[in-house]
């Protein structure tokens, strides 16, 4: 996996030791620091707990849960009934009296019998009680392509939600934000749809576990919701991304430096709110811009980033912002993935559309 690059004033291990050498970092993948996550925000605060089909001796599809049932015990983390409707309207009646519930839904599709509850109950409870009643519910979704999934297994439904007033929608895609993400997600005091990209569960980075974990409890971590990065500099064009195309938005700023463009990315990470600042201001420098997501690109989170962008930096844009999305079909079969999801190709074609000959 690529890698960002972030001021130093964002990470931590970023300095260096004048004197001596310093130690070295242990790997970690995406899946694991969000486990750590997990086991770090439940040790601290007794009223988080967590639960889902198949969160508890499975350790989750995608072993995202693995060992909390042990180390916690089935009251803090157990499975469900296949039922995703039943797992939301639990987890509401569970943050109306105290508790901090954490649900995993198994796949992005099989969120949708609980869309209901999301919409209806979740996102609007603290209006409809004028902020007496808030519902600190982490909503857990593995989500978007890339692993070959078949139907009902694959989705980008970032839209639903980032078009619902009242939640939070993120999407992190290093390690790092992983966890930093999932134990500010936990600790805010209203819901909070955290998107997990399933290609990146097993993307790796030099970091150490337990120095974020110090880090954190420490609060030394800036605040990563609402915050977006640049994860890597440039000065021709900006792409923006988030979740599980920034990777591939990283390549094909990589691929661009070989023909003599510098690209700059944007990794949003926070889908709402949304960090007009940080985009702007890039946009605002290179005067050119792309929006790469996997959803499909009609009335989509890529739809409203290009609006946003159009509105704001009008009179420093020397080309219309572009989209490189999904297409307007359903999402496909798994041999015929690699030709719906956005791809260095695809990106560089956009990249070479933005007007340069003016």
């Amino acid at each position: 996996m690529t890698q960002t690059t972030e001021a130093p004033s964002r990470g931590i291990g970023d300095q260096t030791d004048a004197v001596a050498s310093p130690a070295p970092r242990s790997t970690s993948t995406f899946a694991k620091a969000l486990n750590a996550a997990l086991a770090d925000a439940m040790e601290s605060d007794p009223a988080v707990l967590m639960f889902g089909e198949d969160v508890g001796r499975l350790g989750g599809v995608f072993r995202i849960t693995d060992g909390l049932t042990a180390r916690f015990g089935e009251q803090r983390c157990f499975d469900t009934p296949l039922a995703e409707a039943g797992i939301m309207g639990m987890a509401v009646g569970m943050a109306m009296n105290g508790m901090k519930p954490v649900v995993e839904m198994q796949f992005d599709a099989f969120a949708y019998p609980a869309f209901e509850q999301v919409v209806s109950h979740v996102a609007k409870m603290p209006n409809r009680t004028r902020g007496k009643v808030r519902l600190p519910i982490v909503i857990r979704i593995p989500y978007a392509g890339g692993i070959g999934g078949v139907e009902h297994h694959c989705d980008s439904s970032e839209a639903y939600y980032a078009h619902t007033p009242g939640l939070t929608v993120l999407a992190p895609s290093t390690v790092r934000d992983a966890y930093f993400m999932l134990r500010e997600a936990i600790a805010s005091p209203d819901p909070v749809v955290f998107l997990e990209p399933k290609k990146l569960y097993w993307s790796k980075e030099e970091v150490d576990l337990a120095e974020l974990r110090r880090t954190y409890d420490d609060g030394q971590a800036p605040r990563r919701i609402g915050r977006a990065v640049v994860a890597r500099a440039g000065t021709d064009a900006t792409l923006i991304s988030y979740g599980p195309s920034v990777p591939t938005a990283l390549a094909a700023a990589a691929a661009a430096a070989e023909e003599g463009r510098s690209i700059e990315v944007i990794d949003l990470r926070s889908i709402v709110p949304f960090d007009d600042e940080t985009v702007c201001e890039s946009v605002r420098r290179t005067g050119r811009a792309v929006v790469v997501a996997e959803a499909p690109g009609f009335a989509s989170v890529a739809s409203e980033i290009v609006a946003r962008v159009q509105e704001r930096c009008f009179h420093s844009l020397a080309a219309p912002v572009l989209r490189v999305t999904g297409f307007d079909i359903p999402y496909p079969s798994p041999k015929l993935e690699r030709f719906y999801l956005p791809s260095v190709d695809r990106i560089l074609d956009a990249v070479d559309n933005l007007q340069w000959e003016d």
